[in-house]
């Protein structure tokens, strides 16, 4: 016994010694990582701000006299407190509401918005957000050509943010070539010696000979007003203000242009339906601003007064103003037919504007009078839908839109450009149509979605363009056998599906389809349609849809449907989930065949039975045998975020007049000629918009990540480390510039929404891709670099991208003397302004990391055609060449360029993320569930993805055995020894303090962090040892004290 407790009394004196040791290596551990700071923001005009009030609007879930919501209001929150009703004084004050407006002290904005939102007769509670407009080449527009829009150098105007939605003659370039569209178009005025007559154009003069002219037909203008004498209009009904000025003139004249096209009797700019019934709605002050609460207004009067057709020639990237966007379904549902234009912001893609992005809305392209889609004319697809899987088609339709004639603001004519003026065209059209059907009987067969089946089913498809560019393409109104007046004068209510064929024989109309056809082993390609439900506001699908196919070759396509159940208003969406099964890996051919939905509607009234309709979509698919590996590409969709909802800034700094990003970075938007071009090489380009853990990387040769935002699962990362060294998969990463402090610059406040916006992330999220990069050895900096550059003859534009700060030994990397323009740039930019030399920023690297290979960026402009200045087509095609079959471009590879040592800097100087932002808040992975959505294989939606525990098994890889559960991620058979790679030893061995640690651990410091365990377990395992010999010393000296105090506390104090 005193043997033993000579042992213990020895041990606490070594113990101590070593958790002192321990505790000294601790200290210097945690040393080496800073502490997180608050990024402290404050506005440019100082750090003392004025207290301002902010307007919000109150949404009810009852219609009921404003009155009777201020007293409910009151009666709940009491009078003071922070906040106050505001007064509307316009034409609704006389019906029911749903909504009213308050203002609240900034001060007390959380606690009185959270006490409104619990009561139980609100429905939510929003900012009063403000629409702002350029209404280019209109007197006192203050417009400066055809970039005007919500942001001029880099500030953001007043007001919400918009596009220029017309410009005149002098503004628009003569000649202008479309880089971003698949097919060059010349700008020429040949046909234009003389202006035409756009309703000549369309023969309404055919339909003026039968009498119908637009009589009795009640249509709504939402603009700047119009003039009650103005000469060129006789059936002026009534004319409302909605703003805050105190008139009812138009003192702009985009107005009185817009009510000209449509309805204008002047000879030399006749309007479509000189007999309809004009309603001026001056929903747009002289400054051109417009609020939320303004449009609510004038939206329930249009419901109340009952009218026939809207126009609402504006547009925006915002589709989450859910006040607004909510009501315009409810305008619809009330049986008003909305037309809109479709955006100026062509020849991009992704450039959809809202509302005219919405099923239940008309949305108008613009063509000029060669049949050619004009430059400025906004391409799809609607880019809202793109997280959810894919986007649905739009424009609708195109109209005529350049150098059309219409009434100046007093008297005259004069001609105007954009899709503002299509979208007028168009609505003439659809007043022009509505007055075909007795007025009698338009309640009962006119409606929103009857009157979009009877334009696009007798529009005439343009030669050249594809669906996302003309939708279905030129209003028809009389001229072939197909046009919508015939449609609608015999039409009987029916469902149908917008487009109604999918023909991937039919190019380019049918691009991107067209472009690649389908093939077993792939992502599941997919096809959003729209549900268009001419027999009731509110249908219903009466059970799944169903392929049909027309032999038995089409037994080999699987589809998987996602549907609207319910189709309200008017419309709804069918979205085909198109997968080869795998006995059709060598088929070669044409599946045809059709898909069949059926939907039904209550009875109208006077009718007893539901009305029920079958509605068809035809498929003509193209199968191919299954591509070999190495030139399979699989696109990251997942980790892309977009405004909005949040402030993601643009790629390129140097573009001051669009400073969002929000054309979705998807393969068939803004980097669609990239998508060309790798078909064009040969590559099968899928798309993958769930996690790394959904898709098999066997069968990809490259994983291309480019300009992503988001975060990652630590289960992607780990399995993407495998995937790459032990499954041989390529990977190419295009990164972009992230700065905080260049992040914090960039703000500003809107006084729409009364907040500061502040960029989430720069154009990528570079620490995001140094967490995904780590286990390689690769991270990408802080700089922003600028300047040009030539490889091997190829001249290219570095534009704001970032710089590699780390890459393994044996690597080959290429750097150029760059300027950095980040703030913390300046410095380096004086000194070689001052003469002092530029040295080379490493851009560029290339690298085998165990069975794969990695590329790696730091720019991806030269592949987005939003703010191109050069493409870097040819540096895309050699890097996949390089990671999907190792082949290797000498100038690339040459000797020069290999490391003979590593590039490494410590982990507090690697760019950190902003501590100031809820990034969850934008973020598919922060606080959410790891799962893969349906746009992944079949056999792994709704699970973690391959080879990982969910519900209780593990998914089988098409074509492979069953995996042992025990083993890892994407586990095979392959010895343990191929592994890893060799692991070779660093040259600067005193560089950084951030692998000192690894180096305590192995003796040398590891080129690839990769091969050790993770960062965090090797120091969490010191400190837990450390903690518990703290624990043992102190429960061995308490038991040295209870044994002094008797055997009968000794024993007490062993136990």
């Amino acid at each position: 016994m005193a043997a033993r407790r000579r042992t213990c009394s020895g041990s606490p004196l070594k113990s101590s010694v070593f958790a002192a040791v321990i505790s000294i290596f601790l200290f210097r551990f945690f040393a080496l990582f800073p502490r997180k700071e608050t990024l402290t923001l404050v506005s440019e005009g100082g750090k003392n701000e004025t207290v301002r009030n902010n307007n919000y609007i109150v949404r009810f879930k009852e219609y009921r006299k404003a009155e009777d919501h201020r007293r409910y209001l009151e009666s709940e929150l009491g009078l003071g407190g922070g906040w106050e009703w505001i007064e509307r004084r316009n034409p609704a004050m006389k019906f029911a509401t749903d909504f009213g407006l308050v203002a609240v002290e900034a001060t007390v904005v959380e606690r009185v918005v959270a006490e409104i939102e619990k009561l139980e007769m609100v429905k939510d509670v929003n900012v009063d957000v403000s629409y702002k407009r350029e209404l280019l080449g209109v007197s006192g527009s203050g417009g400066g050509g055809r970039g005007g829009g919500s942001f001029s150098d880099g500030r953001k105007r007043p007001g919400k943010i918009f596009t220029s939605m017309s410009f005149s003659e002098e503004e628009e370039p003569r000649h202008a070539v479309a880089e971003t569209s698949n097919s060059s178009i010349h700008w020429g005025r040949e046909l234009l010696a003389q202006k035409s007559q756009v309703t000549s154009l369309f023969r309404a003069d055919v339909l003026w000979s039968k009498g119908y002219t637009g009589a009795k037909v009640k249509m709504a203008i939402f603009d700047t007003g119009i003039r009650s004498d103005h000469p060129h209009f006789r059936n002026i009904k009534e004319r409302t203000n909605w703003t805050s000025e105190d008139t009812l003139n138009d003192n702009l004249g985009h107005g009185t242009f817009v009510a000209g096209v449509i309805a204008g009797q002047d000879d030399e700019c006749l309007g479509f339906a000189p007999d309809a019934e004009i309603y001026a709605f001056r929903v747009f002050t002289d400054a051109q601003v417009s609020y939320t609460s303004w449009f609510l207004d004038a939206f329930n009067y249009a419901i109340a007064t009952k009218m026939d057709v809207l126009n609402l020639s504006i547009g925006g990237p915002d589709f989450l103003d859910l006040p607004f966007v909510e009501k315009i379904w409810e305008i619809t549902a009330n049986n008003i037919i909305m037309v809109s234009a479709i955006g100026n912001d062509g020849p991009l893609y992704g450039t959809l504007n809202n509302p005219a992005d919405q099923s239940d809305v008309i949305g108008v392209g613009g063509i000029d009078y060669n049949d050619h889609i004009a430059p400025f004319s906004s391409r799809g697809m609607s880019t809202w839908e793109i997280p959810h899987g894919y986007g649905r088609v739009k424009p609708d339709v195109v109209a005529y839109g350049k150098d059309i004639m219409g009434s100046k603001i007093s008297s005259g004519c004069k001609s105007l450009s954009g899709t503002s003026v299509a979208s007028p065209v168009v609505a003439g059209v659809v007043c022009l149509l509505v007055s075909v059907i007795p007025e009698s009987d338009r309640k009962a067969i006119l409606n929103p979605a009857s009157m979009k089946q009877a334009l696009v089913e007798g529009a005439a498809k343009l030669s050249g363009p594809n669906l996302y560019e003309q939708g279905a393409g030129r209003v028809n109104l009389f001229f072939l056998r197909l046009e919508s007046y015939e449609i609608l004068k015999s039409y009987q209510p029916r469902a149908t599906i917008f487009p109604g064929i999918l023909d991937f024989s039919d190019c380019p109309y049918s691009w991107p389809f067209c472009r690649q056809p389908l093939y077993a082993g792939a992502m599941p390609v997919m096809f959003n349609a729209t549900i268009l439900n001419g027999m009731g506001v509110i249908g219903y699908v009466e059970r799944p849809p169903i392929w049909n196919p027309s032999d038995e070759n089409g037994n080999i396509l699987s589809i998987h449907f996602t549907y609207s159940e319910i189709i309200w208003p008017w419309t709804g969406y069918i979205a085909l989930h198109m997968q080869i099964k795998e006995e059709g890996a060598q088929f070669s051919g044409e599946i045809e065949g059709n898909v069949t939905l059926t939907v039904y509607s209550p009875p109208a009234p006077g009718e007893k039975t539901q009305r029920r309709s079958t509605c068809v979509l035809h498929l003509k698919l193209q199968v191919v045998p299954t591509p070999p590996r190495s030139k399979r590409i699989l696109w990251d969709q997942f980790h892309n975020i977009k405004y909005p909802p949040g402030y993601i800034p643009r790629d390129s700094l140097d573009v001051r007049n669009d400073i969002l990003d929000w054309h979705g970075d998807h393969l068939h938007t803004n980097f669609h000629i990239m998508f060309n071009m790798l078909r064009d090489a040969g590559y099968y380009v899928e798309t993958l918009g769930s996690p790394f853990t959904c898709f098999d990387a066997r069968h990809y040769g490259t994983l291309l990540l480019v300009d992503l935002e988001d975060e990652y699962f630590k289960e992607e990362i780990e399995k993407l480390r495998d995937d790459v060294i032990n499954n041989g998969l390529g990977l190419a990463v295009f990164a972009e510039w992230y700065n905080v402090d260049t992040m914090v610059k960039m703000r500003f406040f809107d006084d729409n929404t009364r907040s500061w916006w502040t960029p989430v992330t720069g154009g990528a999220n570079v620490p995001g891709l140094n967490d995904l990069l780590a286990p390689f050895g690769i991270a990408f900096g802080d700089k922003i670099l600028n300047g040009d550059f030539s490889i091997d003859g190829e001249q290219s534009r570095y534009a704001s991208g970032t710089d590699i700060v780390r890459f393994p030994l044996g690597g080959y990397v290429h750097g150029f003397p760059f300027l950095d323009s980040s703030e913390s740039g300046a410095t380096q930019n004086v000194l070689v302004n001052s003469g002092t030399g530029k040295a080379d920023s490493p851009i560029l690297g290339l690298v085998e990391a165990g069975k794969g290979r990695i590329a790696v960026y730091g720019d991806s402009n030269c592949l987005d055609s939003s703010h191109m200045v050069t493409n870097c087509y040819w540096l895309l095609k050699k890097l996949l060449d390089f990671t999907s079959a190792n082949a290797r471009d000498p100038l690339l590879f040459s000797q020069s360029a290999k490391q003979d040592m590593a590039i490494y800097v410590d982990d507090n100087q690697l760019p950190s993320r902003r501590t100031d932002v809820n990034f969850s808040s934008y973020s598919a992975v922060l606080g959410r569930d790891l799962i893969c959505r349906r746009d992944s294989r079949f056999e792994v939606w709704g699970t973690k993805g391959y080879n990982l525990h969910v519900r209780g098994r593990n998914r089988r890889l098409p074509g492979y055995p069953i995996i042992d559960l025990g083993r890892g991620l994407n586990s095979t058979t392959v010895d343990q020894s191929n592994k890893r790679p060799k692991v070779t030893e660093r040259r600067n061995k005193g560089d950084t303090q951030g692998n000192h640690l690894l180096g305590i651990l192995n003796g040398n410091e590891l080129d690839m962090p990769v091969l050790v365990t993770s960062h965090w377990l090797v120091p969490a395992a010191i400190a837990i040892t450390g903690v518990l010999l703290f624990l043992s010393i102190w429960r061995i000296r308490q038991r040295r004290r209870r044994r002094k105090r008797g055997s009968g506390s000794g024993r007490l104090g062993n136990l």
